[in-house]
């Protein structure tokens, strides 16, 4: 069964002990910040703050900050369960015989429960609502979280737009800087759903409306981060993964639909050639991302529920709460990777490389210029083009393990022979390249190399021992009573 809200979720998290009620007097400016900080880097749980200085709202973070509760957001056992289920859709081929035509039947019933629909009655999210003079974001628990933020900012909206020429929808999740009690940045980068929706609306000299929903149920908000085709609809893949239609509500000052079940909703819009300086803010890249001129969104409205919890998400130097979502991706999304490029065996993307900096890939190598392929091929796919350095290892590596990567590439590479560079579109908070949005990548084929590739020193095998001794020693281990202090923890082959 889908999560009916938030507050559904966050009882799970309690009763499953993956969360921790925080009752002391804490400030949104960077003292709640510090602590989620060090429970993320402490692999610790999911934080409700309940006493919140000159707020009466909760707050809730590190909600997604482990393996655990990404599965318990999406309700799965492993994410690649997930992954699995898409497999099964992405292959669905015409059945022949009365078999397999009833075998595909809970498919197609599936499938129908994953549009969204449209709510007449009362929805939580509009138990209050603020419009005109009322309208006032400082009753939001919102948090600054590194000390040379510009201001306190919004970490988990999901931001939804419609194409001013189609009246397609996008739902987007891009950090939302407090500007005053009506207005915020709205960090729209040039490549995203949204900026794009902006951009059609700026050349038509026309306002563009905006909704922004805080806290609907997890899938949905995990939903608003995924790289799907911009055909597809955030709130109908929302209604695959949760296998359950998401509800939305007509807003009370814009003509957008919101999740039912949201915390809260902000309404407005963004007018045409309108920029306001914003930033810097702590970015998951560790770093600060620089000040720059972007979109002022104007809020028409606030609704919120009752018994609103304002969620928020702290990001920063790895690990944190967003390197599991970002994992999460890795998961789900492999199996698209591999209908395009089926050599593809399993892939990386190492916390450390907060989502766009490292991807490690092993593949099935069975040609020279293999790599290479398989390389530009991922870069010409979707987000992967903001991929700043792809290493290719060979089927029989645990891509998930890091430190077997690295002892290939270090044993395995020739730099003359094995970097490929050239150049391409970059994230935009990717501070190295001499210009934003574009510059260097990197490539590193760290595969066995043969005679077909103009290698003909022989290649040594890699060091094995014996099965029929391990089996032994597997056999004894428990009486030889060897203390072993543990080794960094990494996700299952294939199953983070």
């Amino acid at each position: 069964m889908a999560y009916k809200d938030l507050q559904d979720f966050i009882k799970d998290l309690e009763k499953k002990k993956e969360l921790k009620r925080v009752g002391a007097l804490l400030d949104p400016y960077l003292e709640i910040a510090e602590v989620t900080d060090r429970a993320s880097k402490g692999y610790g749980p999911a934080l409700l703050f309940t006493n919140v200085q000159g707020k009466k709202f909760p707050v809730l973070t590190n909600a997604f900050g482990s393996y655990e509760r990404m599965h318990m957001a999406l309700e799965v056992d492993s994410l690649d369960d997930v992954a699995q289920q898409i497999t099964d859709f992405i292959e669905i081929e015409k059945p022949e015989g009365i078999v397999k035509k009833l075998k595909l039947l809970p498919k197609l019933s599936r499938m129908a429960n994953i549009f969204p629909k449209v709510v007449t009655s009362k929805a939580p999210c509009q138990d209050v609502v603020l419009t005109g003079d009322d309208v006032d974001l400082s009753i939001l628990p919102v948090l600054t979280t590194w000390p040379e933020d510009a201001g306190p900012f919004i970490t988990l909206p999901l931001v939804v737009t419609k194409n001013p020429e189609t009246g397609m929808r996008n739902v987007g999740m891009y950090r939302m800087q407090v500007f005053d009690r009506n207005t915020t940045g709205m960090h729209w980068h040039r490549h995203k759903g949204g900026a794009y929706h902006y951009h059609l609306a700026e050349q038509k000299g026309q306002r563009l409306e905006v909704a922004v929903a805080l806290g609907p149920d997890p899938a949905v908000t995990y939903a608003a981060t995924a790289p799907i085709p911009d055909e597809v609809d955030e709130f109908m893949f929302a209604g695959f993964l949760r296998q359950s239609p998401v509800e939305l509500v007509k807003c009370k000052t814009v003509d957008i639909e919101v999740p039912a079940n949201s915390q809260f909703v902000l309404e407005g819009y963004v007018e045409p050639h309108e920029r306001r300086r914003e930033g810097p803010f702590g970015d998951h890249t560790g770093y600060y991302s620089l000040a720059d001129e972007y979109p002022v969104f104007h809020v028409t409205a606030i609704t919120h529920r009752k018994d609103a919890v304002y969620p928020a998400t702290l990001v920063g130097p790895p690990p944190m709460e967003d390197c599991y979502m970002g994992k999460a991706t890795e998961r789900i999304f492999l199996p698209i990777i591999k209908k395009q490029l089926p050599e593809v065996v399993d892939m990386n993307l190492p916390l450390e490389g907060v989502f766009h900096n490292y991807c490690f890939v092993s593949i099935d190598k069975r040609y020279p210029g293999q790599v290479r392929k398989v390389m530009y091929a991922l870069w010409g796919l979707g987000q992967m083009m903001f991929t700043k350095i792809i290493i290719i290892v060979d089927k029989n590596v645990n891509v998930q393990n890091v430190s077997e990567v690295l002892w290939r590439v270090g044993n395995n590479v020739d730099p003359r022979r094995d970097l490929v560079i050239l150049e391409g579109p970059l994230d935009a908070l990717d501070h190295a390249s001499p210009t934003a949005y574009y510059g260097g990548k990197l490539g590193i084929d760290a595969t066995k190399k043969g005679p077909d590739e103009n290698h003909f020193r022989e290649w040594p095998s890699a060091l094995r021992m014996d099965s029929e001794v391990k089996a032994r020693v597997d056999s004894l281990w428990d009486k030889l009573d060897i203390p072993l202090p543990g080794v960094p923890k990494v996700p299952p082959k294939g199953r983070p």
